[in-house]
């Protein structure tokens, strides 16, 4: 029996407690020691503030947290606490207070010392401003006293750090009229990069800077201390006087709107990866699979392992049952024309049914650029026969900032692809839902580099599949311990009202195409009939599917058909997308959140049935999903077009006119 935790988010752990907290007229949230959505009135300042401590792989140390102490008044707090980040040759401890004033003053200083000698890339603050800051006006003090003016890039920018936010002491940027926000930093270096080219929400101000070498030696005893201020400044006396008391962070009842005015938008292509496990797939699975009614199915192929052939006849095997074409994503060595010439006469022997050729170096550089445009040529000399209708696809195997570091070859391609993961920084649910409104924009940055060019989203996991930044060998997990690319929320319920979120926005920024994890497994969207290798930590049941299946099948049975745009007022509780095709209308939406919602849907006809998936029936879901996707749902008479439901925590409701 799964805990209620479990069926939330995959844990059998409570998710760590915020404490709202007030500094004169700003409010914001203390969780883990974090702050979190620091905000003047309803004008949020600041996304988090937070210390990372991130080996030589980039990997980050998790803190553990102990002798907290919280102090709060009205209009003011002081906490303290104790952190230990430790994990394989890391040993690094510091001790963290946070101090808000009255007249809206937040100070947040750390002091350190290394307990071991470790290799590192980065240990300090990391503070991050909201994606929706793009395009407003800032300024910035430089660590040599010059102070400049500038703007957050609205274009997603892949040259790192981003111009002028280089050698900061301080950046202050309008938070409303009359009202800037200051942060000002001590005890290091500091500079910012674009985030959104991970599809993080945020600008992240970070030191030490990129451009000093790295990784660095830390010899056992050694100190860091910093410090960092954020001050509310007037540019006119009265402003403050404005301002009422405090606010509380707590909003009204979400609310999502169809935009029936709208233009159409046709349904991505929608596919599944070939599961990573190699295990064939059984009756009832490729009967589930059916009912999702895919496109395609992605097989990757790393020309290089002399056993991809036997991956690529069984993916050819599994494609023709489920009558899918495949999405042969080819990673290429050095050896380009030995490797594709083995392939193409694989091809003529396997006779697999491709959808497109999605061509990478098998070894991208984060810096430098990669040799797409010799892998690209390469693939038109020898797969160009096979079938001159299949389009060739150029882009990333990683995340989107390798796309735009490398120049590629338009001309030789006939769309873009990359993909996604959300977790290339932060790791926490929060973080997992600020990323899906970024998506679009990644879609949309995508579109204004290929110009006319389709944009395919593939894969999309919640996790990395390899760690592309890795100065050295990347250690194998211990004994009891899931490989890095598993997440155990691929099985819950927020995995799947993520997976909604995403595929909302990506089909609403216009992608073309989108793959999404893997058939079977514990990246798949369901599991294996031997059920999970870990059970004790994967908490998943033998051959049940996931939660996020019935969303993805919901999507699936409009295949072919398009979506009209939902607006949400609160993007970080609650999400929804409109399918329609023919006559049928279908809005299928989701609760971000861990509290219960009362929710109201506007734009609806006059009657709904509506089918729930939440902690009630989630087993019935899982271990029984045709017996579930056949109950009718409950009819719903809206007044004026308006619906109000109440889901619980992290549900996600389909609702169909009745």
């Amino acid at each position: 029996m799964l805990t209620r935790q479990e069926i939330y988010y995959g844990k059998n752990e409570m998710l760590p407690e915020q404490i709202e907290l007030h500094a004169g007229p700003l409010t914001m949230l203390f969780g883990q020691g974090d702050l979190r959505y620091l905000r003047f009135g309803n004008n949020e300042v600041l996304r988090r503030i937070y210390v990372a401590v991130r080996d030589r792989n980039w990997g980050t140390i998790p803190p553990i947290f102990s002798n907290l102490n919280i102090e709060k008044a009205n209009n003011s707090f002081l906490i303290t606490f104790d952190a230990e980040n430790k994990q394989n040759e890391v040993d690094f401890t510091w001790k963290g207070i946070i101090q808000g004033k009255p007249d809206g003053t937040v100070t947040y200083s750390m002091d350190g010392t290394a307990r071991s000698n470790f290799w590192r890339n980065r240990i300090g603050f990391c503070i991050l401003h909201p994606a929706f800051l793009a395009g407003s006006k800032c300024r910035v003090k430089h660590v040599d006293g010059r102070e400049e003016d500038g703007i957050f890039p609205e274009d997603f920018v892949s040259t790192q750090p981003v111009v002028p936010f280089t050698d900061m002491q301080s950046v202050s940027h309008q938070v409303t009229p009359g009202i800037w926000a200051e942060v000002t930093f001590s005890g290091d270096v500091f500079e910012m990069e674009d985030q959104r080219n991970w599809t993080d929400a945020s600008f992240k101000t970070f030191c030490t800077p990129l451009r000093l070498p790295y990784p660095v030696e830390v010899q056992a005893g050694t100190k860091v201390s910093q410090s960092i201020v954020i001050r509310l400044k007037q540019s006119h006396p009265k402003v403050h006087k404005q301002v009422v008391g405090n606010v509380s962070i707590q909003a009204a009842a979400p609310i999502l709107s169809v935009d029936r005015k709208a233009k159409e938008i046709a349904l991505p292509a929608l596919g599944l990866g070939f599961a990573s496990h190699g295990l064939p797939l059984g009756k009832h699975q490729l009967n589930l699979l059916r009912a999702m009614h895919l496109n395609h199915m992605r097989i990757d192929l790393l020309l290089s392992d002399e056993n991809y052939l036997d991956k690529l006849a069984c993916a050819t095997q599994q494609a023709n049952t489920l009558d899918l074409k495949l999405e042969m994503a080819l990673l290429v060595s050095e050896r380009t024309e030995k490797e594709l010439e083995g392939l193409r006469r694989a091809l003529y022997i396997l006779h697999p049914p491709v959808l497109a050729w999605l061509c990478y170096p098998a070894k991208e550089m984060f810096l430098g650029g990669s040799p797409i445009h010799e892998v690209v040529e390469a693939a038109r000399r020898y797969l160009l026969s096979y079938d001159p209708a299949i389009p060739f696809c150029a882009g990333t195997n990683a995340d989107l900032i390798f796309m735009k570091r490398s120049v590629l070859p338009i001309e030789q391609i006939q769309k873009f692809c990359f993909t996604i993961n959300p977790q290339v920084h932060a790791f926490d649910n929060a973080s997992l839902i600020e990323t899906l409104e970024v998506q679009g924009d990644a879609v949309k940055s995508a579109q204004r580099l290929g110009g006319t060019l389709p944009v395919v989203v593939s894969p999309i996991t919640l996790k990395p599949r390899f760690n592309p930044y890795a100065t050295g060998t990347v250690p194998d997990p211990c004994p009891g311990e899931l490989p890095p690319q598993v997440d155990v929320r691929q099985m819950s319920l927020f995995g799947a009202g993520w997976t909604l979120g995403s595929y909302k926005y990506l089909a609403e920024a216009g992608a073309a195409s989108v793959t999404y994890y893997e058939t079977s497994g514990w990246q798949g969207v369901m599991e294996t009939s031997h059920g999970s290798l870990l059970p004790e930590i994967f908490r998943s049941f033998p051959d049940c599917v996931y939660p996020l299946y019935h969303v993805l099948a919901d999507i699936g049975e409009f295949s072919g058909g398009t979506l009209l745009p939902v607006n949400t007022s609160h993007a970080l509780k609650l999400n929804g997308l409109l399918l329609r095709k023919g006559k049928r209308e279908r809005m299928v939406l989701t609760n971000h959140s861990a509290q219960q919602q009362i929710i109201k849907v506007h734009g609806l006809n006059a009657s709904q049935s509506v089918r729930i998936l939440d902690e009630n029936s989630i087993l019935l879901a899982m271990q029984a999903p045709e017996q579930f996707r056949a109950i009718p749902g409950t009819i719903y008479n809206t007044l004026d077009g308006l619906l109000e439901l109440s889901l619980l925590p992290y549900a996600s409701a389909t609702i169909e006119a009745g």
